[in-house]
């Protein structure tokens, strides 16, 4: 948590302002954010200076794991995160790939579960890690991506948190996920729970202990309608002791994930939070 704030903190400190032509906004933005979740500790990274709701976003992690590129999808597993960009994006609408209503494209999941080959076909890249992983084979490119220049113009966003590479030592593993652009406010909130629960959940499901997840972000930024709320409001609580996260024993594959999981299967206890804050979201 006090890395979340000190991150913030720095932002709103040492941030310089940047144009960002695809919300027509300004942020204030720092390059180079390393921060550090100790999954085996079991102390979720979960924000406590506002509510957060982790469902969500673990729900989006879910749709990320099951190769999802439909917004629809993501509602029905707990998520409404892919709404706007897959129906208020204007130049989605417009994109000829767009195959209507909820449509995300090639995003993703859809992207890390059906990588295009150049000799054509496709791989599954989480498959393979999974097995790789359940053998106790890491081969160093243990490498879950999302990230497919080729494929930007089919899809309706280009990934933000985009690489996850797991590394075993022993029995322990860990993982490392980079993230090229992050909206601190809102999206970071999301994506240390994701980062947490994907070491988490891969490592139940492969036979291991979780140790520590690492997540690199190149590009923070806080939006400047965002800059009041965070600087007044938010940075001037205290923040409070750290929840845990429960995960039924019961998943123990790939395909449990796949299939009947919900995010019912997964409980956050103790969470101490202060009250709500509504950042604008910026598509």
């Amino acid at each position: 948590m006090r890395q979340y704030l000190d991150l913030c903190q720095n932002i709103i400190d040492e941030g310089v302002w940047v144009e960002n032509k695809r919300t027509g906004k300004r942020c204030l933005t720092v390059i180079n954010a390393d921060l550090t979740y100790d999954v085996g500790a079991g102390q979720l990274p979960m924000v406590t200076t506002r509510k957060t709701f982790y469902k969500s976003a673990i729900a989006e992690m879910l749709g990320y794991l099951r190769g999802y590129d439909n917004a629809a999808d993501f509602r029905n597993i707990g998520t409404k995160t892919w709404d706007a960009n897959a129906n208020e994006n204007t130049d989605w609408l417009a994109n000829p790939y767009r195959k209507g209503t909820d449509d995300c494209g090639f995003i993703y999941g859809k992207i890390g579960r059906n990588f295009p080959k150049p000799d054509g076909g496709s791989i599954d890249l989480l498959r393979k890690i999974v097995d790789d992983l359940s053998q106790g084979i890491d081969d160093r490119g243990e490498i879950y991506t999302f990230y497919h220049p080729g494929a930007f113009h089919m899809g309706c966003l280009r990934p933000c948190m985009y690489s996850h590479h797991f590394s075993l030592l022993g029995d322990t593993l860990y993982l490392n996920s980079t993230q090229r652009s992050c909206d601190v406010p809102l999206g970071l909130t999301f994506n240390m729970i994701q980062v947490y629960f994907l070491l988490a959940i891969m490592a139940q499901i492969t036979g291991h202990k979780p140790g520590k997840a690492y997540h690199k972000i190149v590009n923070a930024h806080i939006y400047e309608d965002q800059v009041a709320l965070m600087r007044d409001v938010q940075l001037q609580r205290e923040p409070l002791d750290l929840p845990t996260l429960k995960i039924n024993p019961k998943i123990k594959t790939l395909e449990d994930l796949e299939t009947w999981v919900t995010v019912n299967d997964f409980e956050v206890e103790g969470y101490q939070h202060h009250d709500p804050i509504q950042y604008p979201f910026s598509v």
